[in-house]
């Protein structure tokens, strides 16, 4: 079969629609608290069967449970036709259940062909039979399209988009029959989006369920052919995707339809003096920007992969600081040479990727809320203690207290710790970096209501996002960025046809734009990162 006739093969096309994977009233509880409770989910061979709900919905402990890691309290998993009760997950990769977690598990150092068969390498006359490994590597990756991943590579050379298919590669290394993928597209970029579609169409063509979780609505109904949503641990749902409308999922998850994503601003909000000003800024990343931000707006910053979008705030921010130019903050030249200085002149960051730049996962909700404070105004910790229950109340931290570690707290609560961190500095001008990716619906909205709180207070906020629905839906002006170049600066409520045009230096042609394939138009409701 070719290429092409496997990246278009209709959905659903396994041997037959038999059901390969029934469950029956399942339920587990932790600590005495009830986090599932009777779930129902049939999925069948050659289907992508979508998983979807809110942070602490029950999507994680379910597929844990399907992957043997943790055992259920209550009900019946039946797989194949045969009574299931995984006790570790290798006995579910054995019998062809596997299930590739966001949080990879390869070892970078090792090849590709060594991390797909780590534990159980072929051999011969006793010896590890590296040859036979490597060809059947190669066998795994020419099958699934991707022969132009090398079995001799390390793994820590590759792409995250091409671990992400290693981790494929070593599902099907188990001769899997049903593959559950926990937020494969997170830390993917738009195109590497397109080349896991293909994938997941092949894998379906020969007959391969797939359980999808996904944070994005488009991923959803792009490749989905039934649909259930989790609430609270319980079933709300099955259906057809074409049954269903993206306001009518999102009702089901959350109880409030896709339109009120986007708060207007708040009653009284005024745009008032320039807070933060850039003239002719570059640095090896960016060149020549030209930026004025005001109290009381927000700016979105939209553009491509590697346009400049976060090079251009980490410049900002002193990280890597802007080498020509000029910087002003409130009329006052500066000059940062490190991010201290920045938070000194009340500038805050929040950072891209919360868990590796915004957070000590190991220490608790107080102890993070405080790291900035500690760090840069020492002497002002005593008080911000005082401060900071008030602002995690007010942020809806939902925890089981301040001294919790926030590893064990949802992706939109860890977020909002993020938040508290900045908050609790009182700056002037917030810098948000893609601030809602990876975070549930209703954790959205929180950040978007605090954006606009933030603005009404008289503080500037600059915000990069590549979800166009949401520069689109928060931004009282858009810029955007190209070749690490601003290219346009354009309005509030501009579509999205004006933003690509922009993005890609293409030109509009009768009210249209041929649209750059790497631009997703995600309506980028998320279902997020779970909660145990």
């Amino acid at each position: 079969m070719t290429d092409t006739a496997l990246t278009d093969a209709p959905r659903g096309g396994g041997a037959d629609d038999g059901v390969v994977l029934r469950a029956r009233g399942v339920g587990k509880s932790f600590f005495g608290v009830e986090v599932l409770s009777g779930i129902d989910l049939d999925v069948r061979r050659g289907e992508v069967h979508g998983l979807v709900g809110e942070n602490g919905a029950g999507k994680s402990t379910f597929m844990k449970i399907l992957a043997g890691v943790h055992p259920a309290d209550r009900g019946t998993v039946e797989f194949e036709g045969a009574d299931v009760a995984y006790s570790h997950p290798r006995q579910a990769m054995d019998a062809g259940l596997v299930t590739v977690f966001q949080e990879f598990t390869l070892l970078p150092e090792r090849t590709v062909a060594q991390n797909v068969f780590l534990g159980r390498e072929p051999r011969r006359a006793g010896f590890v039979d590296r040859g036979g490994m490597i060809a059947r590597t190669r066998a795994l990756l020419d099958d699934l399209g991707v022969g132009f991943i090398d079995p001799n590579a390390r793994v820590g050379s590759l792409t995250v988009a091409e671990q992400q298919i290693v981790e494929i590669v070593k599902a099907l290394s188990f001769d899997a029959r049903l593959i559950s993928m926990d937020e494969p597209t997170a830390a993917l970029s738009d195109h590497e989006v397109e080349l896991l579609y293909a994938i997941v169409r092949r894998l379906t063509a020969r007959g391969v369920a797939v359980v999808y979780v996904s944070h994005r609505l488009k991923e959803i109904f792009d490749l989905c052919d039934r649909i259930t949503i989790l609430k609270d641990g319980a079933l709300v749902s099955t259906d057809a995707t074409s049954d269903l409308t993206p306001d009518e999922l999102v009702r089901r998850m959350v109880g409030r339809p896709i339109q009120s994503y986007f708060p207007a601003p708040v009653e009284g909000t005024v745009r008032g003096d320039a807070l933060l000003e850039l003239d002719g800024c570059g640095n090896e990343f960016v060149d020549g920007v030209d930026l004025s931000l005001h109290a009381g707006e927000i700016v979105g910053v939209a553009g491509l992969q590697g346009s400049g979008r976060t090079e251009l705030v980490e410049g900002v921010f002193g990280i890597h600081p802007f080498s020509r130019g000029t910087v002003r903050v409130a009329g006052a030249p500066v000059r940062f040479r490190h991010g201290r200085d920045a938070v000194r002149a009340g500038l805050a960051l929040v950072t891209e990727d919360r868990k590796a730049q915004g957070l000590a996962l190991g220490q608790s909700v107080i102890d993070n809320a405080l790291l900035v404070v500690r760090s840069v105004f020492a002497g002002r910790t005593r008080a911000a203690r005082r401060e900071i229950p008030g602002i995690l109340s007010a942020l809806e931290i939902s925890s089981r207290g301040v001294e919790q570690e926030v590893r064990f707290l949802s992706g939109g609560n860890q977020q909002k710790v993020v938040l508290a961190k900045w908050l609790v500095t009182d700056p002037r001008i917030v810098l948000f970096d893609e601030p809602t990716r990876g975070i549930d619906v209703g954790a959205k909205v929180a950040v978007y209501q605090l954006m606009r709180q933030l603005a009404a207070e008289g503080k500037a906020v600059l915000m990069v996002s590549s979800e166009l629905p949401e520069v689109i839906g928060m931004s009282d002006r858009i810029v955007v960025m190209r070749d690490g170049e601003l290219a346009a600066e354009l309005p509030a409520g501009s579509a999205e046809h004006e933003v690509l045009a922009a993005a890609t230096g293409t030109r509009e042609s009768a009210g249209a734009v041929v649209a750059d394939p790497r631009v997703s138009s995600d309506p980028s409701a998320s279902t997020g990162e779970e909660q145990r």
